[in-house]
């Protein structure tokens, strides 16, 4: 029988929050019916307004759902609830014999990935000429795009920077896109709502970002890569899971959505439990729709990871697993909040553009005082970043401590320490957000 879910990472995986609220209503049995759970997948019929019940299905594994309700999102609210019935209550779902609707709908998806495997194993090769001939179509124009921000930048130092308008960076990333630099767009968009204290400091990053772009091939590969992946290169999957794999069992640290008008994003922190590496992994879903991983925070998975390449390599991408995540009630190894100072402080000489560094933190308590809420350990303290964890959630943190320390992992960097989980002293991960 499968391990059962926690309830808060059954919610983690909705596209918003009336679909979290409508599963809520969907998570006691009424009106559920022929439910059962069996070869990783968990189904059941679930009475709607009409006469026919809804089908619904979740194989656990990816996950992914199977509802005949109209509704648009997924996973939808039956299959949300069908997933907080079980995680509720064994009982509720028992062990069976997939029906035949199940079975059929498992057997499309096992002769779907089947063809797929296939069609990919007879793929001839692109043509590397075209392939390299496009590559340096890119670096050109990005390159000149790189150019012309260098001298928007001097430009503006030289008039001074008090009386920069609201929006008046969104001409030049809009030229940074046209350039094939979306990150560089994303970092140049946001200049003009910096705080004028923090303007000068940010626009000397992007001019040396700018600066190495244009002589990139001068680089070390290492920091090549690494100012590529700035400016927004992707990398390719398939090439990143092609090159040299980590195999550890990776205790998953925290999980964090985020989400704009046309995307969520979805980032796991994890770090081996054998080799103590740290490394985030990016999920994406559509308007409407959750990403497609997700991982329990608190447990271990033992799988193979491939890092993107740089001088200090994080985003990794989740290769083959070797069974599914185990429960780990241990609370993970941590650091000082001086020490955290340190890792990051060597973290930027590597790279200097990186805004922060996944750290956990050990024997720390949350105390709110005049200048806003810190993480002290008695000795050294860390500001928690603004706006990087809800008035609630900190709150939440500081009923867990209930003045005692406990251990929290986050992100740590130049603005503070941003808080995603906790373990107090019973060592059950709790995610504050």
């Amino acid at each position: 029988m499968e391990e059962r879910w926690s309830t808060e990472h059954v919610l983690s995986l909705a596209p918003d929050q009336p679909s979290r609220k409508a599963a809520g209503k969907l998570s006691a049995t009424p009106p559920w019916s022929a439910t059962g759970q069996g070869e990783g997948t968990l189904w059941g019929l679930c009475k709607g307004s009409g006469s026919t019940p809804y089908r619904t299905a979740v194989e656990l594994t990816t996950p992914v759902y199977k509802c005949s309700c109209p509704s648009r999102k997924f996973p939808c609210k039956h299959a949300l609830g069908l997933l907080l019935l079980w995680s509720g209550s064994g009982e509720a779902v028992p062990a069976a014999t997939p029906p035949d609707w199940v079975a059929e709908w498992l057997s499309s998806r096992q002769e779907t990935a089947a063809r797929r495997t296939a069609a990919a194993a007879g793929v001839a090769p692109a043509d590397p000429v075209a392939a390299a001939r496009r590559a340096a179509r890119r670096s050109s124009r990005i390159a000149a795009g790189a150019a012309e921000l260098r001298l928007r930048l001097a430009d503006r130092v030289r008039h001074g920077l008090a009386d920069e308008p609201p929006g008046g960076w969104d001409e030049v990333a809009a030229r940074m896109v046209d350039a094939q630099a979306p990150r560089l767009a994303a970092q140049v968009r946001e200049l003009s709502y910096l705080p004028s204290q923090e303007r000068l400091a940010e626009y000397a990053l992007l001019h040396l970002l700018a600066g190495a772009v244009g002589r990139a091939d001068q680089l070390p590969e290492e920091l090549a890569a690494t100012v590529r992946n700035r400016v927004g290169v992707p990398a390719d999957t398939a090439e990143v899971l092609a090159g040299p794999t980590v195999r550890d069992r990776w205790l998953v640290l925290g999980s964090r959505d985020t989400a704009d008008d046309r995307l969520t994003t979805r980032r796991i922190w994890v770090r081996g439990a054998k080799t103590g590496r740290p490394a985030v992994l990016l999920a994406f879903g559509g308007p409407g729709r959750a990403p497609e991983l997700a991982l329990p925070v608190g447990r271990l998975l033992e799988a193979e990871l491939a890092f993107h390449p740089g001088v200090r390599p994080l985003r990794a991408v989740l290769g083959t697993r070797y069974g599914e995540p185990e429960p780990d009630a241990s609370v993970p190894d941590g650091m000082t909040p001086g020490e955290a100072v340190a890792e990051y402080g060597r973290a930027v000489a590597e790279d200097p553009w990186v805004e922060s560094w996944p750290t956990v933190l050990t024997g720390v308590v949350p105390v709110l005082g005049s200048d806003g809420w810190r993480l002290t350990d008695g000795q050294h303290s860390l500001p928690v970043r603004t706006g990087s964890c809800p008035e609630a959630a900190l709150w939440r943190l500081a009923a867990l401590s209930a003045g005692h320390p406990l251990t929290v992992f986050g992100e740590s960097g130049h603005r503070g320490f941003a808080p995603v989980t906790a373990w107090p002293t019973n060592g059950l991960a709790t995610q504050l957000t």
